[in-house]
Parts: structure tokens; C-alpha cells; sequence
């Protein structure tokens, strides 16, 4: 149990924040190898358009995985290598600029969305005693904007008992495409320009898995952005608060001998009901308004196993998912990234081995399914590619280590609340049989 007064300082030392998507990568370095951290981040800044809300919030979930040489923080994803002092990394991040259809800004009432996009870099740093300098490379691939940014940056970590502060200084030359596509007005482009930052992240350890995250900053506009009619001024401050579970010494603690790989394989039929309707047995039906289907393949490990003793373990997975769009349009793949606990704890376990799992995670898919394309256009509203993913399930065990199971394969927004889920208010449901099994 986390002391109240612990607590309670904690969140007084962290009351200010940043966005993470602001530097380089906040969550560097901030798991060990091999660890799992869940979290979430409330996040409020300036919005930089003329016309649109003057003060933005947003929030997500977080999701980070520290391998020995691949990652996941939150809204990146890449390989490293090390080298003493030295780190390369290679990496696909989130770009959190511009708006969807749901958020134009009255500046830009009449044109297209300029969504945020994903850009694909490289980075290298090192290490001395004074602090840690870096150069990135990035570029858009997700063909928003097209366009490329160059930074160099500079952070030094100070460490006092179970508080660290990172102060953090970042230079960003963003060449015209980026800054055309996300600043330009009908008769206004503003061109290349050097943006500046100034933050300081902060994380407090209240206990050996618990943290809060925290930071604060400003990013200062290139002159050539400020002067854009549709920008509503040149400094952008902004906060974030946050916490995280670090699974990593129970990891390191109740971590199965072996790891086995756990391969799964499901296939489902859309649903029209919603995902807590299914789960109550209410609404079951399938193929009311379409009949589309997934296959999927969801490769993991498990991570934790029965902490304290507990009926509960806890895995990692990977996902590819197909598409199945009969008529309607062509089929595509979806990824999935999702870490999923299980409880088994039942009264006839002795008989039948069962299991509930929740998963929890993202989900990125080709193109958007047709049931969120229909269902979205009804209420006149955006989609996303990148959406949440939710897999509850039942299982029961028919062999050593083999189940069979019924679940829900869910992605969705995040009630129209996050910006990295495009401000989504919806979703798609498939209703599954599964076969799994352990190597």
C-alpha cells in the first residue's frame, strides 16, 4: 500500500508537465531491459491555431516494452544498439500535429483535415558525465505532410533519492513541407524554419514498480510559422502528468522458467452489439448489418506469473489480424501490440481449467474497417487508423498448456478524448473462437 503523505508529495513535486511527443524520446532509458511498464498521461498546452481552443488537453493510455535491442514507448517504436556510451536507435514515432475532421479550427473552416502523420528516424547519442547530447533525423511516411525535421538536443539527468529531473534543450530545423502542411493558409506558406524547446520531465518513484511522470516547457514557433495568419502566436507552453506500473522487478521476480511462446490463432464474425453488451451475454449476434470477418495469429510470452501467490498471470503479444471485407471493400491487415493479465482462480478449475484475460493495447491497421467507416459516417464523424485494442476472452484448458476460447476482438478511440486515437468517439467489434497453445 503507497503512504497517502508519499503520495501526496509526489504529486506536489510533479504538478507541472510537458507532452511527451515534445522530446526526443521522454521514456528513454526509463525501464530496464527486458521490463513492462502500463500507464497513463493527461497532457494540456496552447493550441497553436487561430480559431480552435485556446487550451488543449489530452490524455492516454501508455504502453512501453524495454527490449535488448527493440522498444515500444508509448507513441515510439524502434531497434537500438549500444555501445558503452554510445546509442543508435532506429524508429517509427507519432507526430502530434494538426487536427482531424472533428477539430477544425475556424482559420481553416472549409479545407481539409491536416492529420497528424508518422515519421520514421534515426537518432544517436552519448553519454558523458556532463549530460547527453543527440542528433535526429526524421521523416514523414505517412503521407500527411511529406515533410523532414533535423534535430540536435542536449539532456542531463540529476538524481535525488527517489526524485529525477531531466532538464532538456532541443534546436528542430523543420523543413517547408513539414511547415506548409501544418501552418500554411490560402495565400500564406511559411517555409523552413528552427523551432526551439526548453522542458524539464521529472519522475518520482513512490515505490519499487509505481511512478509518477511529470514535465514542463515551452517550445518557441520559427518566426516564419508565427507570422502565419492561421497560427495564434510563436510560444507554446504545455504540461503533462502522469503515472506508470513498471512490471519489471515482479517480472524478474515471478517470471516463469523458460518463457514459452504462446501462439494463438482466432477467427471472428463482426458484431453490430458493443463490447460490454457481448461481455454481459446480452447481445451476441453477428453479421446483422455486414458480415465481415478476421483471422488473426497473436504471438506472446508470458511475463508474470502468480505474484504473491495469486491465481493471476500476466503475457505480452504480437498480432497480425486480416481484414475479411467481402463486397464491401478490399481486405487489409491490422497489427496489434497488447499485454494481457489472466485470471483462473475458479471454484471448478479442478475439472476444467478456465481462464479470463482482458488485453489491453494498440491496434494499427491498413486501411479503416468497414464497420467503423459505416458506423462513424452515421454520426458525421472521423477515423483513425490507429485505434485502441481490447481483447477479453474465456478460455478452458483441453490439454497441457492448450485452450480453446471465446473473446471479442475491439479496437476503438478513446471516447473522442486522445489525440493519438484521432479523437475517435467508436469502434468495431468481431466476436472470436480461439485455439492456443504453448512451446
Amino acid at each position: 500500500m503507497i503512504p497517502v503523505h508519499r503520495l501526496a508529495f509526489g504529486a506536489g513535486l510533479l504538478a507541472l508537465a510537458l507532452r511527451a511527443a515534445a522530446s526526443s524520446d521522454t521514456f528513454v532509458d526509463t525501464l530496464k531491459d527486458g521490463s513492462l511498464g502500463v500507464g497513463y498521461m493527461a497532457t494540456y498546452e496552447r493550441g497553436p491555431y487561430r480559431g480552435g481552443s485556446p487550451r488543449e488537453g489530452d490524455q492516454t493510455f501508455l504502453y512501453l516494452y524495454e527490449g535488448e535491442r527493440a522498444y515500444l514507448h508509448a507513441t515510439r517504436m524502434g531497434l537500438k544498439y549500444k555501445a558503452e556510451d554510445w546509442r543508435f536507435d532506429a524508429f517509427i514515432s507519432y507526430r502530434f500535429e494538426g487536427f482531424n475532421i472533428d477539430k477544425v479550427p475556424s482559420s481553416l473552416a472549409g479545407g481539409p483535415a491536416r492529420e497528424p502523420g508518422f515519421d520514421a528516424g534515426v537518432s544517436v547519442r552519448r553519454r558523458f558525465a556532463w549530460g547527453t547530447p543527440y542528433v535526429e533525423l526524421l521523416h514523414d511516411v505517412s503521407q500527411a505532410s511529406d515533410g523532414s525535421e533535423a534535430r540536435v538536443g542536449y539532456w542531463y539527468e540529476w538524481q535525488r533519492g527517489a526524485l529525477t529531473l531531466r532538464p532538456h534543450l532541443m534546436l528542430a530545423w523543420r523543413n517547408a513541407r513539414l511547415n506548409d502542411f501544418y501552418y500554411s493558409s490560402a495565400d500564406y506558406r511559411p517555409g523552413a524554419g528552427v523551432d526551439l524547446q526548453a522542458m524539464l520531465h521529472a519522475t518520482y518513484a513512490l515505490d519499487e514498480s509505481w511512478r509518477l511522470l511529470a514535465g514542463a516547457g515551452v517550445t518557441r514557433r520559427s518566426a516564419a510559422v508565427a507570422d502565419s495568419p492561421v497560427v495564434q502566436g510563436a510560444w507554446q507552453p504545455a504540461f503533462f502528468l502522469g503515472f506508470l506500473y513498471d512490471f519489471g522487478p515482479k517480472q524478474a521476480r515471478y517470471a516463469p522458467d523458460g518463457k514459452p511462446l504462446i501462439v494463438k490463432v482466432l477467427y471472428g464474425n463482426s458484431s453490430d452489439c458493443d463490447m460490454l453488451s457481448i461481455m454481459k451475454l446480452s447481445c451476441t449476434s453477428t453479421h446483422t448489418v455486414d458480415n465481415t470477418d478476421i483471422a488473426a495469429l497473436h504471438v506472446g510470452r508470458r511475463l508474470v506469473e502468480r505474484p504473491f501467490g495469486w491465481p493471476v498471470e500476466l503475457a505480452g503479444f504480437l498480432g497480425a489480424q486480416r481484414h475479411l471485407e467481402k463486397d464491401f471493400q478490399d481486405d487489409f491487415w491490422s497489427m496489434t501490440a497488447f499485454v494481457k493479465p489472466y485470471f483462473y482462480g475458479f471454484p471448478w478449475d479442478k475439472y476444467v481449467r478456465t481462464r479470463f484475460g482482458w488485453g489491453w493495447g494498440l491496434s494499427y491497421a491498413e486501411q479503416i474497417p468497414f464497420s467503423e467507416l459505416r458506423d462513424q459516417a452515421k454520426h458525421n464523424q472521423g477515423n483513425w487508423k490507429l485505434s485502441m485494442y481490447s481483447d477479453p476472452s474465456i478460455d478452458f484448458r483441453v490439454a497441457r498448456d492448450t485452450y480453446v476460447g471465446i473473446g471479442i476482438s475491439h479496437r476503438s478511440g478513446m471516447f473522442g478524448w486522445s489525440q493519438l486515437f484521432g479523437n475517435v468517439n467508436g469502434g468495431s467489434n468481431n466476436i472470436y473462437l480461439s485455439l492456443e497453445t504453448a512451446f
